[in-house]
């Protein structure tokens, strides 16, 4: 074959190895690929660990350049102390630089991209990436265990499941698996899809599965389960919210992207992908599920954990489920949910039928939920708004007090707000409905519009010209409107009681001064 050598060339690979030449040396000494030489000696010194580094008491030529492996490329890519064998470090001269930069919380990528740009840095990649990782051994952060009491505490997560079969093509399903964190009792489902539905009827079957509920549930920030996810305040969906409400258990998400908060249902959903479903394919989900129950009781719970070192089925049946809190007594109800927009009609709507809420929430987003019976409309931060009994398709539900809108409703609203302008105004309106019925309705609107631009006295003068001499459209009030308002005439009164009569102050003025001078004289005609 094309990858094999002669025995001569094996030899001689064997016999440099022996004498200190590296790897590297070797290779280009004979002409053949380095990987070849490092195979070859593996498998004729199977002892040696590094076989870049020579034997003890065997020092390397001047000519040597052992060859380094790219970072990463090792199982366990150890890096041991720089001694006196082995190539020097392209990084050695920046030692200072990379050092300032690790305390700083630089990465290798951002150290190998500031060597380059701002020092000259000419090396490689992975040599910065050897470089810090030997600067940085032994400063991993420590992450501490965390073992609970008895129904303290249960973990949730979601896995790959095994395929289904439908209609000759291979179907992707999901595995929910929740581990109780104390016993490491397990529940397991493969669904079709992640949705907050189906989640909250796989923690249900769960919890009736063990006979109870835990104090506690600690899933990812899954959306199925978490609106907005903090690591202080998570924020939860509304339904998964009303679902805690209903069973007494509390929901702590983990932080984000730290999949160490929740191990034990990490590693059990690597355990039920690796041991019960790989390599399986399922004719329905149905199916898969009845094998995930005979598997749990029959394999998983006859187990000793590796890390308690407890039979799982017997540390559940006797610490665990006595310490689970009481089932309720009905299911978590059966609802569905949802956002909805408020029409410019103050309607929502919600599975074809309508339902009031007040005005202020035209235009806005509410949160609307329902069942078979109500529909319960609140704000988005789940404050209430109304409730409203369930209506059928294409009908709809109004407040209590709300206006109306029907015809009927909408002519006697008009005719009582034309009796407010006056009696002669309300007859002449009462008039048009009798006359033309709901045609009437927009007359009767222009009629109240008139009051924008006239005295309410000045119409009902107008209604009562319009009445006596029968007019009976809207254009005639407005001709009369334009008409010259006609003023009242006004008569003097020849004695008033409080008034004098002028004769009294002439005798007043006489007595007071006989010679008045202004005193009226008769003349004598001849």
């Amino acid at each position: 074959m094309a990858n094999q050598i002669k025995m001569a060339v094996k030899d001689s690979i064997v016999t440099l190895y022996d004498k200190g030449w590296s790897q590297r040396r070797i290779a280009k000494a004979l002409g053949v690929d380095r990987e070849t030489v490092g195979r070859h000696i593996r498998l004729e010194r199977p002892g040696s660990s590094n076989p870049a580094i020579p034997p003890t008491g065997i020092e390397a030529t001047d000519t040597s350049n052992p060859a380094i492996p790219p970072a990463g490329i090792l199982a366990n890519p150890a890096i041991p102390p720089a001694g006196k064998y082995g190539r020097k470090s392209d990084c050695l001269p920046y030692h200072s630089v990379i050092l300032g930069g690790i305390e700083t919380g630089l990465s290798a990528q951002r150290l190998f991209q500031d060597l380059r740009t701002d020092h000259g840095f000419t090396g490689g990649y992975d040599s910065v990436k050897r470089y810090v990782r030997r600067l940085t051994a032994g400063q991993a952060e420590r992450v501490y265990r965390m073992e609970c009491e008895p129904g303290e505490e249960a973990q949730v997560d979601f896995g790959l499941g095994a395929p289904v079969l439908e209609n000759g093509h291979k179907r992707r399903t999901w595995v929910f698996r929740i581990v109780l964190s104390h016993s490491r009792k397990a529940y397991s489902e493969a669904v079709r899809q992640q949705t907050t539905e189906c989640f909250i009827r796989c923690l249900e079957n769960a919890f009736r599965y063990f006979g109870g509920v835990p104090k506690t549930l600690v899933p990812d920030n899954l959306r199925a389960a978490v609106q907005s996810a903090d690591w202080y305040e998570p924020e939860l969906t509304p339904k998964m919210a009303e679902f805690c409400r209903h069973y007494g258990v509390a929901v702590l998400p983990t932080r984000p992207r730290t999949p160490e908060h929740k191990g034990k249902v990490e590693r059990g959903v690597g355990y039920v992908k690796s041991n019960a479903l790989k390599g399986r394919v399922f004719g329905s989900l149905a199916e898969e599920n009845q094998f995930l129950l005979g598997w749990e009781a029959n394999v998983a719970d006859q187990r000793i954990h590796g890390t308690t070192r407890q039979h799982v089925g017997r540390c559940f049946e006797e610490h665990e489920r006595p310490a689970l809190a009481p089932l309720p007594i009905m299911p978590f109800p059966c609802f569905q949910e949802g956002r909805r927009a408020v029409h410019r009609d103050s309607f929502v709507e919600v599975q074809k039928a309508y339902y009031e809420v007040p005005e202020e929430y035209i235009g806005r987003t509410v949160w609307v939920r329902w069942d078979e019976r109500l529909v319960r409309i609140s704000t988005l931060n789940s404050d209430e708004i109304i409730t409203h009994a369930r209506m059928q398709p294409g009908r709809f539900s109004t407040r209590p007090g709300s206006r109306t809108y029907s015809v009927e409703h909408t002519g006697a609203h008009y005719l009582k707000m034309a009796l407010k302008i006056g009696p002669k105004t309300g007859e002449w309106a009462d008039r048009i409905l009798a006359e033309r019925g709901p045609l009437g309705i927009r007359v009767l609107q222009g009629l109240v519009a008139m009051t924008r631009d006239h005295r309410p006295s000045r119409i009902e003068t107008v209604c009562s010209q319009a009445l006596s001499i029968g007019l009976f459209h809207l254009k005639d009030l407005r001709r009369l409107l334009e008409q010259p308002e006609q003023q009242d005439q006004f008569t003097f009164m020849e004695k008033h009681p409080l008034i004098r009569d002028m004769a009294e102050y002439g005798a007043i003025l006489e007595a007071i001064v006989p010679d008045n001078p202004w005193k009226p004289r008769e003349v004598m005609y001849s």
